[in-house]
């Protein structure tokens, strides 16, 4: 019997567990390898959930590794053929099929140019992984879904990991052994969010918030709303909603946000206050603060020992649990959402 997208999510502690004890190896010799090759900066190329992906990337390289990253436009790559100068620059491609021309013509000009490449990918024999002079297999397994969702995760937890090997710090390395049992933990919601879903089955819009290391949360869970419940779903920051946007909100108006405890959780809790208190906002809310969790109607929490740069890893399994059963609730095919493919080779 092949496997539904709600075994592909319940599959992630274990294909996490897998990754860290069969990758470890590798990504620590990718590492050794990269050492004096003159990287100032990383460029990074994905599409679609694996864009987000590196929206993680974005935060984590920055915070732990003090690199900038720049998310590469790969159409100056396929479509303009004016590729930047990429001097000094770590290109990464990041890609659950590996199969984009455009974004293996973003690592083919890298090497080209003399640039050290690494690919991301669940398939090492792809198109992307021959033209990389590196390659981390992510290793998810076959994902039959349409919508991505351990493939999400383990490119996440390749980059965790990666970026902890450029450290060399041990102490991260524990951190990262801790994932899968939090990820188990966050799945026990699981009949909890069911039945919630479907207090909000007639939602046709909403807007997701999230900063820092979870601006690629709410990116992500966004997306999931989009791909498979037909949500109106629109991805902020608190900074930029606070823009103009907020404007939109009127009472009952559902607000989603991934708020954990960390360094931007006092901006993204006054946030909250605000839409829930002034605004009469709905709240969804992931967090693990309790007063962040007080404000929601419907709290979703995960384990409040987990530290601010893996919450990604964790917070995004209540959301995606959120969008399965929210499309459940209103009546579509969460295996098969409409006008999407498994695989979009983008040009």
């Amino acid at each position: 019997m092949s496997m539904s997208i709600h075994d592909e999510i319940l599959e992630q502690p274990k294909v996490i567990r897998s990754l860290l004890a069969d990758q470890r190896g590798s990504v620590e010799r990718i590492a050794s390898q990269l050492r004096g090759r003159g990287i100032d900066y990383v460029f990074l190329a994905a599409r679609g959930t694996s864009d987000n992906a590196g929206r993680y990337a974005n935060y984590l390289l920055g915070a732990h590794n003090r690199l900038a990253l720049a998310l590469a436009t790969p159409s100056l790559f396929s479509c303009y053929r004016r590729p930047p100068n990429l001097k000094h620059a770590l290109l990464i491609g990041v890609s659950q099929s590996g199969q984009s021309p455009d974004i293996v013509s973003v690592l083919q000009e890298g090497r080209r140019q003399g640039c050290p490449t690494v690919a991301i990918t669940n398939e090492p024999g792809s198109p992307l992984a021959k033209a990389s002079e590196f390659v981390l297999d992510i290793q998810a397994g076959s994902e039959k879904a349409v919508a991505a969702t351990k493939t999400y995760t383990a490119e996440l937890m390749a980059i965790a990991m990666f970026s902890t090997a450029l450290n060399g710090g041990q102490a991260h390395w524990a951190e990262l052994t801790r994932v899968p049992a939090w990820m188990s933990t966050a799945l026990k919601q699981e009949k909890a969010i069911e039945r919630a879903s479907h207090r909000y089955r007639y939602m046709e819009q909403t807007v997701v918030l999230g900063r820092g290391y979870n601006y690629s949360t709410a990116f992500e869970w966004a997306l999931k709303l989009q791909e498979m419940a037909y949500v109106k779903a629109e991805p902020y920051s608190p900074a930029d909603f606070q823009h103009g946007p907020i404007a939109m909100l009127d009472r009952g108006f559902p607000v989603l946000a991934a708020a954990p405890k960390g360094k931007v959780l006092a901006s993204m809790l006054e946030m909250l206050r605000d839409v829930r208190g002034k605004l009469a906002a709905e709240l969804v809310v992931i967090s693990n603060d309790r007063r962040v969790l007080s404000l929601a109607q419907l709290p979703l929490s995960i384990p409040a020992e987990i530290p601010e740069w893996l919450t990604p890893l964790v917070g995004i399994i209540p959301a995606q649990l959120f969008a399965y059963h929210l499309t459940l609730a209103k009546g579509y095919n969460a295996e098969q959402p409409r006008s999407i493919r498994k695989v979009t080779e983008t040009k």
